[in-house]
């Protein structure tokens, strides 16, 4: 199956290390989250996390319905901040199918 815009979007991010991988990791940062994906099969304490994350960095968070370990290329992995603002911006133009954007409400 081919990648979509935004699993290659990812990428860029992974190869350039503009992209924080774990909550561990996310929780060090101390600003320039631009986006925040989330794998949408996480557990309930994950997408407690999310919602901790995007209040904390007054970012978007967007939800991957499936293939978010494979699109990141980190196996077990349920959270990841973009740090780069061109490319979160690119990602949050071409949601597909796949992605949806976090508006609220509960999971």
């Amino acid at each position: 199956m081919a990648k979509s815009k935004i699993e290659t979007y990812l990428g860029f991010c992974v190869k350039s290390r503009e992209i924080s991988i774990g909550s561990g990791a996310i929780s060090t940062l101390r600003g320039g989250v631009r986006l925040l994906v989330l794998d949408g099969t996480s557990a309930k304490n994950s997408w407690r996390l999310a919602l901790k994350f995007k209040n904390r960095f007054s970012c978007p968070l967007i939800i991957c319905k499936s293939g978010f370990e494979q699109a990141v290329n980190k196996g077990g992995a349920k959270i990841a901040a973009v740090l780069n603002k061109e490319l979160a911006k690119a990602i949050l133009n071409n949601l597909d199918d796949n992605y949806e954007l976090y508006v609220g409400g509960t999971n």
